[in-house]
């Protein structure tokens, strides 16, 4: 049934706005080429009463980022009855506090690498590990306040201590992983396909590489051993159902095959809101399995519900 009254959730007031800007824009004129009757909502802190007095058929969540994807406006939804894309309550919840994502993950055989959650001051002085480390935001996407401490660094680095930190006292620190930055996306209870990210310029995949034309190179499907690719699948699916995820999500991993082919493959997240932007990974993912843009979006609408 197309003629679904579908509200797009897009902009917020998060850090990651501008991303969700232009990932709702995109959602949202495709969703209308489809059929659909599309209301572009920017989402503010009224977003409740707007949406009771729209009475959308559906939500489409484009929203990325605090609030957006860590369970809050789900359960607005949830209290407003309005069937909603993506993932619930608790699984958004969970999937973006990075500390409880990885000890689920853990329990259930996934590969992660060693960490601690850390006071971003108790770290201002010494190292909390050994370099080379991660330093991550535990509740931030689009690798926002993400920070490597390279081999041979003297000290912490000393943008995590300062007044210029917006992201949370809490950090998580991470044995950095060295290799290839690989990702799977899940669409229902399939795990699509398998895309390298090769960051141009960039040290690693960052906001950048992620959203700015050119800033990455994505091969799709990545060129891996059979079985390390069906390994990753296997990991992504996992990940998705055990943390709670629905709909459609995105797990991200490292891939260290330097001194051997099946070398290490390490877990590092779930995204429950992956981006879709013009650039982004999914609708690249989704084309290669023979999905369009347009029938992606088409059966996340018709996937929609509460009690996710």
């Amino acid at each position: 049934m197309k003629s679904k009254h579908v509200a797009v959730l897009l902009g917020g007031f998060s850090s990651e706005r501008p991303v969700s800007l232009s990932s709702g824009k995109a959602c949202a004129d495709a969703l209308e080429t489809e059929g659909y009757q599309v209301t572009r909502v920017d989402v503010s802190r009224d977003v409740g009463s707007v949406l009771a007095e729209l009475k959308p058929d559906v939500v489409f969540n484009a929203l990325h980022g605090p609030f957006g994807e860590d369970g809050t406006i789900q359960g607005i939804l949830e209290y407003l009855a309005i069937p909603y894309t993506h993932s619930g309550v608790l699984g958004s919840a969970l999937a973006m506090n990075k500390e409880q994502a990885k000890k689920i993950a853990k329990s259930m055989g996934i590969p992660v690498a060693e960490s601690k959650v850390v006071n971003r001051f108790a770290i201002q002085d010494k190292h909390p590990m050994k370099p080379p480390y991660v330093v991550k935001p535990v509740n931030e996407g689009s690798s926002f306040g993400v920070v490597i401490v390279h081999e041979g660094q003297s000290h912490p680095p000393q943008v995590i201590g300062s007044s210029d930190w917006k992201y949370g006292d809490t950090v998580m620190v991470e044995r950095y992983v060295h290799g290839r930055e690989l990702t799977c996306a899940v669409m229902g209870d399939v795990a699509l396909g398998v895309c390298e990210i090769i960051p141009t310029g960039h040290s690693f995949y960052d906001y950048d590489s992620k959203y700015v034309a050119g800033g990455s190179k994505h091969e799709c499907p990545a060129k891996i051993s059979p079985n390390i690719y069906q390994k990753i699948q296997t990991l992504t699916l996992r990940a998705h159902q055990a943390i709670g995820c629905r709909g459609v999500s995105r797990s991200d991993f490292r891939y260290d095959d330097r001194h051997s082919e099946n070398g290490e493959i390490v877990w590092l997240e779930v995204n429950t809101q992956p981006g879709m932007t013009p650039t982004s990974l999914v609708p690249e993912i989704a084309a290669q399995a023979g999905h369009s843009f347009g029938d992606l979006l088409s059966w996340m609408v018709e996937d929609a519900s509460c009690l996710r």
